[in-house]
């Protein structure tokens, strides 16, 4: 029988909400009333046929690609779903990272892939090893995935290594999957999109960890134009038409990206300043940071218990001494968070 649910994101929708919520895995919401739009343009329908061309367009722009390699999709989760599907068919064979966002491995594990594992080990930074990659390949591998940043490391991979990845996947006739969703919260010289690097690479990304409009959900995948239109066809068997208004608010939020981004930045870079001073570390990117606690359940259990404060144990990344400290919400609240939490780590080792 195929995996047929995500352990993580049920306990996303229900145990993560505390006073203090550090369990966060994206920035605050952007409130509506603060994006410069014109509400009398909003429409409940409109023209798409296999894309909204002015969201489309927006996308391409902000990647530097071309139109035909956009393919919109409702967040990157079901980009992620929605490129696996068209890449892998049941039983072959996928080689992921370790450790991985939940939803990334439930994905490939629902689609019928076998799945093989690459380490990233804490040792490394969780940084991306290509011989350990190589060791992980099989001549019947069709697929590569990763995350950059890595969630939940933060970690960011850089396009020299990206490169030696895809040679390795080029040398089997496999893809490689990049989920990009937090690659912008690289604040300084962000990287280009990993699409750049080769026709072996499949790009997924989406408005929801970075910018705090995840509820219009406006994901996408960039790929080569003949896959990208093979992903279209598809994706008429699971959601056919997106919601309109939703991309309508897409394109608003394209054109005023940079406000949306430095709203969110001043929060992440007070929370990352807190992070360092509790914790003496923090990730030089990212709105997340992987911590090693010992017995990551018991020590979130307890957070949350006796100090009203949320983290994500770590078994949901396949890691359980770690868990997962989310940034970028509300400054106030997260330093408040961290010393209840750094409180129960000093009782901890007291004990």
């Amino acid at each position: 029988m195929r995996h047929k649910q995500s352990e993580y994101m049920h306990w996303a929708k229900t145990s993560q909400r505390a006073r203090y919520n550090l369990a966060t895995s994206g920035v605050g919401s952007f409130p509506l009333r603060d994006l410069p739009f014109d509400f009398a343009k909003l429409e409940i329908n409109g023209d798409n046929s296999y894309g909204y061309r002015p969201l489309v367009e927006a996308i391409a722009r902000h990647h530097g690609v071309d139109p035909d390699c956009v393919v919109e999709a409702a967040g990157t989760s079901f980009a992620n779903h929605l490129a696996m599907a068209a890449l892998i068919e049941p039983g072959d064979e996928v080689l992921i990272e370790q450790p991985v966002y939940g939803p990334m491995l439930d994905a490939a594990l629902y689609l019928g892939a076998r799945v093989n594992r690459f380490a990233r080990t804490p040792e490394s930074g969780f940084a991306v090893d290509p011989e350990a990659v190589r060791r992980a390949l099989t001549p019947k591998t069709r697929l590569i995935v990763i995350t950059n940043l890595h969630n939940p490391s933060s970690a960011l991979t850089p396009d020299t290594v990206l490169r030696e990845v895809g040679d390795l996947a080029r040398g089997v006739g496999a893809h490689v999957l990049v989920d990009e969703v937090y690659l912008d919260a690289v604040y300084e010289n962000t990287p280009r999109t990993s699409l750049h690097l080769g026709p072996e690479f499949i790009v997924t990304s989406s408005l929801t960890k970075v910018y705090g409009v995840s509820g219009i959900r406006c994901g996408w995948i960039l790929a080569q134009p003949e896959l990208a239109w093979n992903m279209r066809r598809l994706n008429d068997v699971f959601g056919a038409t997106p919601v309109h208004p939703g991309e309508i608010l897409g394109v608003a939020a394209f054109e005023h990206l940079p406000v949306l981004r430095e709203r969110a930045r001043k929060v992440v870079e007070q929370d990352r300043a807190a992070l360092r001073a509790v914790l003496g570390s923090c990730p030089e990117w990212g709105t997340t940071h992987f911590l090693r606690v010992g017995d990551g359940d018991a020590f979130a259990s307890r957070l949350r218990a006796e100090y009203e404060t949320s983290i994500v144990p770590g078994r949901f990344f396949e890691m359980p001494d770690y868990v997962r400290i989310g940034m970028g919400v509300d400054s106030e609240m997260f330093a408040e968070g961290l010393r209840r939490l750094n409180l129960l780590d000093d009782l901890q080792k007291a004990g």
